[in-house]
């Protein structure tokens, strides 16, 4: 990959894009992550307005300051870039407390977390006039459908979702992200206790790059040559492909039949 061009390929698709749409720039949330890192670096090298959103919900204290970590190094390096922290615990809070215990299973809460931020974001975004940048990547995005639906895939356009998370993390080095950043562990930051992405998965986004790669190829006879740890990650990315296509799709649309109208 050219990383320099492709970095300034999305920063000038950014800058179009928002110009074209009449609107003032950027509002991302910023988890502490690789992808909303490099999201938001690439929104600012645009010059047009950056809101970094930091919306903790019973976030891990290593989490928060990541994410505040890169906020400072944003600021300091970007002039066009404001910020806000919203404490997203009592709200959140409440919810837990009006929605019924019995449907209060450990994903449906994850997602709602997902979606209050999304709620949040567009509230900044609406009074700013600003796009909802998505963080997505193309694995997550594409691959195996790893978001939630009107959560973190609720946003008005994706500009890393044609990079790999290898990609990624080419493009983060190019661009200086911060260490600490460039060495965590993946996680959605939507559990209690913390845990990653693979953890969730069964798999490595290295692993579910390879799978990715080969499952486009629908070459049923090759899987017989795989090693059973291939067999596995192969497995692993198809079931969570097949289950989050809903995801992935778009919204089914009942057509009438003219005969009928």
């Amino acid at each position: 990959m050219k990383t320099d061009q492709v970095i300034a390929y999305l920063t000038d698709w950014l800058g179009s894009y928002c110009a074209n749409a009449g609107m003032s720039g950027f509002a991302v949330g910023i988890s502490g992550g690789i992808d909303s890192a490099v999201t938001s670096t690439l929104c600012a090298r645009t010059g047009k307005t950056v809101m970094a959103l930091n919306m903790p919900i019973y976030q891990s204290p290593e989490q928060v300051a990541l994410a505040s970590a890169h906020i400072d190094w944003l600021k300091r390096r970007f002039d066009n870039v404001i910020d806000a922290a919203v404490d997203l615990t009592p709200a959140f809070q409440s919810i837990e407390q009006t929605l019924p215990t019995e449907i209060q299973d450990n994903m449906t809460m994850a997602n709602t977390r997902a979606r209050l931020r999304m709620l949040t974001l567009y509230a900044f975004a609406g009074h700013h006039r600003l796009l909802v940048a998505g963080t997505g990547n193309k694995v997550e995005d594409f691959g195996v459908g790893f978001f939630t639906k009107y959560g973190d895939g609720g946003v008005d356009l994706s500009p890393i979702a044609d990079l790999m998370k290898s990609e990624v993390r080419a493009v983060a080095k190019a661009l200086g992200i911060v260490e600490g950043i460039l060495n965590a562990t993946p996680t959605d930051g939507l559990w209690t206790d913390n845990r990653s992405d693979e953890a969730q998965i069964g798999a490595s986004y290295d692993e579910l790059e390879w799978a990715m790669d080969v499952d486009a190829t629908a070459d049923q006879q090759a899987d017989q040559t795989l090693t059973d740890r291939q067999k596995t990650v192969l497995s692993i990315f198809r079931r969570f492909r097949r289950a989050n296509a809903h995801k992935m799709n778009p919204i089914p649309v009942a057509v009438i039949p003219p005969e009928l109208k």
